[in-house]
């Protein structure tokens, strides 16, 4: 339910760009942000930082796409976003010595530090690929192929590349805990 709910603003984005046309989708994709992060203050009282990050990057970029009636802006949201994931990432194993990584995923299975420095450098190396190639799309085709890019090459991307770090990562899942959890 989580995935949907994250993945939401871009679904209706690209519905409302196939009704209509890349400013009414972007307006789609404002409210609908809005609405996720009244959703979670509601519900849960408090609002995960990334999506605040995707909250001020789509109204500031939303905005600055409906008044000046440039697709550009709108189109440099997910690199923006995949960006400063990257740098978020970096950031923290280099200056703070925490590995969001692992902080995210440590009880999920135990492997050595030097397994979760790789799988932080990769995320970090995957979210700024990710973020030029949505650049070159961007700037190389046109505005139905970007928005076609956005749903379904980004997150045909993004499910690529967790499958590859699950096969990865599959050595250092305990079979202990997989027993125990499919008896339960």
């Amino acid at each position: 339910m989580k995935l949907l709910f994250d993945f939401l603003p871009i679904i209706l984005f690209f519905a409302a760009y196939q009704l209509f046309d890349l400013y009414v989708a972007t307006v789609v994709a404002m409210v609908t942000t809005v609405i996720q992060v009244t959703f979670s203050w509601l519900k849960y009282k408090k609002v995960d930082n990334m999506l605040l990050l995707t909250l001020v990057l789509v109204l500031l970029l939303g905005g600055l796409t409906l008044l000046s009636r440039d697709e550009i802006f709108i189109k440099w949201k997910p690199t923006m976003v995949n960006w400063l994931f990257a740098i978020v990432l970096l950031g923290s194993q280099l200056l703070f010595r925490k590995n969001l990584i692992y902080m995210m995923f440590h009880k999920s299975f135990q492997a050595p530090g030097s397994i979760w420095s790789i799988l932080n450098l990769s995320w970090v190396v995957f979210f700024g690929l990710l973020g030029g190639l949505n650049l070159i799309v961007a700037y190389n085709f046109d505005t139905g192929t970007w928005v076609n890019f956005k749903l379904f090459g980004m997150m045909g991307l993004t499910f690529l590349f967790l499958l590859i770090q699950a096969f990865y990562m599959a050595r250092y899942v305990n079979n202990r805990d997989l027993k125990s959890t499919s008896e339960d």
